[in-house]
């Protein structure tokens, strides 16, 4: 008999990050820091792709062309002195929506301290998948709470041609940023939730691409509850709503835009369950999000409890005349 690879207790929380966990953008302490105006920033790249078609080039990826702009901020020197260093630094100004970062303890808190939970050592897990920049979340408060950012990034020594046959190592310059390392958009958000799925980012002899059937899987997708607050989650919402996961919509409680744009996509049914950007234990928002990891680590332990049982022949006893 050959046993699972994986006892398949891990609940994983997924979090979007702008809009999601702050109210804004996680690029606003860099246009402060170089005294940029971000909305015209913003213009700027909403244009590009227009632009860019005019010039001939019929392919631009309008999610993540910011990147490219931001690297041309840098050579023109607005972002003089740009590095992931500073970035890094950058992110430790984020202010971030009433209960963060303490709601990643209140969710983890939910199983260890429930003792039906405990005994079947179920456990959950705290993930970031963003558009935004890595480095600059890496640097925030909450960074410490989670098991893997999946988000863009920079470097800043690009390996020259012939780099694998030189006799030296190249190493590491105080350079600013200067080409993308990797890019993450609204579609390929789906590609970081799978990784997570197979535990790609636990076990590195494991691929995305690798065929597992869904038993031998790390997290199955009905062990995920991912939060995050638009459209440009559709993907990810439909995966999890497919495969049996938690879906939840949070928006600004004072824009009335972002409550139709969640209640919307509430109506259309691509979220289970929305509420205001406040996760405070006690909040609508903390309290929806504690009851979806419940039912999480309730299903978990039916499963197990009912395997145990399947996998027990009961002993005769005596008969009863």
């Amino acid at each position: 008999m050959t046993l699972p690879p994986f006892p398949q207790t891990v609940i994983a929380v997924i979090w979007d990050f702008d809009k999601t966990l702050l109210p804004g953008y996680m690029q606003d302490p860099l246009f402060n820091r170089y005294g940029v105006d971000g909305n015209t920033f913003w213009k700027e790249v909403q244009g590009l792709a227009r632009h860019y078609r005019d010039q001939g080039n019929y392919r631009v990826s309008e999610d993540t062309i910011y990147l490219s702009h931001i690297l041309s901020y840098v050579r023109e020197g607005v972002f003089d002195g740009l590095t992931n260093e500073v970035l890094k630094e950058l992110g430790s100004e984020l202010k971030f929506y009433p209960g963060v970062p303490e709601i990643f303890s209140a969710l983890e808190a939910r199983v260890t301290g429930n003792e039906r939970f405990a005994r079947h050592e179920i456990s959950v897990e705290h993930y970031i998948v963003s558009t935004g920049l890595r480095q600059i979340i890496v640097g925030s408060a909450v960074n410490e709470h989670v098991e893997g950012v999946w988000a863009c990034e920079f470097v800043e020594s690009v390996a020259e041609p012939g780099y694998l046959t030189k006799q030296t190592k190249l190493e590491a310059d105080s350079g600013v940023i200067s080409e993308i390392a990797y890019a993450i958009d609204n579609t390929t958000k789906t590609r970081a939730v799978f990784e997570i799925n197979k535990g790609v980012n636990k076990h590195d002899e494991i691929s995305v691409n690798d065929s597992m059937d869904d038993e031998a899987r790390r997290v199955p997708f009905k062990n995920m509850l991912y939060i995050a607050d638009g459209p440009s989650d559709v993907p990810v919402f439909s995966v999890l709503n497919r495969f049996g996961g938690e879906t939840f919509g949070v928006y600004k409680a004072e824009s009335e835009p972002e409550f139709r744009q969640i209640t919307s996509l509430s109506r259309e049914g691509r979220v289970q369950g929305c509420g205001p950007a406040d996760y405070t234990v006690d909040s609508h928002t903390g309290r929806s999000l504690s009851y979806a990891v419940d039912r999480i680590a309730t299903a978990i332990s039916e499963r197990r409890e009912r395997a145990l049982g399947d996998s027990i022949g009961k002993s005769p006893g005596h008969i009863l005349e």
